[in-house]
């Protein structure tokens, strides 16, 4: 059975990685590996390395055009069409497995849909109104056969929208298993790594753009700028924008920053997943619009400050502290993470995203699946008074 996963982002392989482990070591099994999107853009960090230090990559997919236009990424999107079709047509996978919402893969799994091959897909049913993301998830889960969902709201979500309950699985959020996995960075380890000392408080700020507004980017970054400004003995590191729309417009203004703050700030590109996730043991909040701050950040007991919309939706836990993209209100949202009484709450917070046995579950349930038929599925149709 061949299993095919595709990828197309530096955070997103973080998530997949146990589940493409757990592949890769079954022996009726057979992993394959597609990489596309931002891994093979020398821009975001040519992190497609990163995967081929662990995995065989059976196919790279360059999609990305030097523009995050409208119409550049309308032109990207089409170009990775043409090129799974083909990717597909020479590996000939049993199933295609993707993760999330981005257009990169809206153009793997569109053409996974026109060739007739099965899809699952990992963390449906979830919500962001602030991001073309939202729309691009739900029309995957319309064209995935299987579902494996993080946590029990976002699956009645998956079958609201017409899929069987038969093939729609709460299996837990990806990223708490990397957590539970992967043997963390000492404090000492850790500053070695980036080459960078912490200070007495410490933020991990990651700001993407909202993509279903209009050029708001510059602005919101540079409010969040603003109230940076102002903490005192805190150092901050920074993790670059994705390839979204204005996205570039973002790392200009990081580089920026940072270039004049050397002694108390610092960017990356990507962290990868063993320098991210120890940096979460020692700073006191993620700050900006990243799901990181919702998915991950609450297992390490530390706070999330949520700027705006992009993540509007999306389920959290006590330790998210929401706020407008206004300098005020992140000020206000610092003192709040620092106050004793949100301290006293972060030790109380519970992930609500699961126990981290996610790929386990998946990789058993992708072996107990009858695949004859799996292609074609009938809309389920649930009562409900509007």
């Amino acid at each position: 059975m061949k299993i095919c996963i595709v990828t197309g982002t530096r955070a997103e392989y973080g998530l997949l990685y146990w589940l493409m482990k757990e592949i890769e070591a079954d022996k009726d099994l057979e992993l394959q590996v597609i990489v596309t999107g931002m891994h093979l853009s020398s821009e975001f960090g040519l992190t497609f390395k990163e995967i081929e230090q662990e995995f065989k990559i059976d196919r790279k997919i360059e999609m990305l055009l030097s523009s995050d236009t409208h119409i550049g990424i309308c032109k990207s999107m089409g170009l990775a069409q043409i090129s799974f079709a083909e990717a597909y047509g020479e590996l000939k996978p049993n199933l295609v497995v993707v993760l999330g919402d981005r257009y990169e893969i809206f153009s793997a799994v569109s053409s996974a849909m026109i060739s007739n091959i099965p899809i699952a897909h990992i963390h449906g049913g979830e919500t962001t109104e602030g991001l073309i993301d939202e729309s691009i998830r739900h029309s995957i889960t319309k064209m995935s056969q299987l579902h494996f969902t993080s946590i029990e709201e976002y699956r009645k979500r998956v079958v609201q929208l017409g899929e069987d309950p038969s093939r729609v699985f709460t299996v837990g959020g990806l990223g708490i298993e990397n957590i539970k996995r992967l043997k963390l960075l000492s404090r000492e380890e850790f500053e070695k790594s980036i080459d960078f000392n912490l200070n007495k408080k410490n933020i991990l700020v990651t700001f993407h753009p909202v993509t279903l507004e209009k050029a708001t980017a510059k602005k919101q970054f540079q409010e969040l700028l603003f109230a940076i400004d102002e903490l005192e003995e805190t150092n901050i590191i920074f993790t670059k924008a994705n390839s979204d729309t204005d996205g570039r417009v973002i790392n200009q203004m990081i580089d920026e920053y940072v270039s004049k703050n050397s002694e108390k700030a610092v960017c990356f590109t990507s962290l990868g997943q063993l320098r991210y996730l120890s940096a979460l043991q020692y700073i006191d909040a993620v700050v900006g619009n990243s799901s990181s701050g919702l998915l991950e950040a609450p297992s390490f007991k530390i706070g999330t400050i949520n700027i705006g919309d992009r993540q509007k939706g999306r389920i959290s836990s006590e330790s998210v502290i929401n706020c407008k993209e206004t300098k005020e209100e992140i000020n206000k949202a610092f003192k709040q993470l620092y106050s004793k009484e949100f301290k006293k709450l972060l030790e109380k917070v519970q992930n609500p995203y699961g126990d981290g046995c996610s790929s386990q579950k998946i990789v058993k349930i992708l072996k107990s699946i009858k695949y004859d038929n799996l292609l074609k599925k009938s809309f389920y149709d649930i009562g409900f008074t509007l």
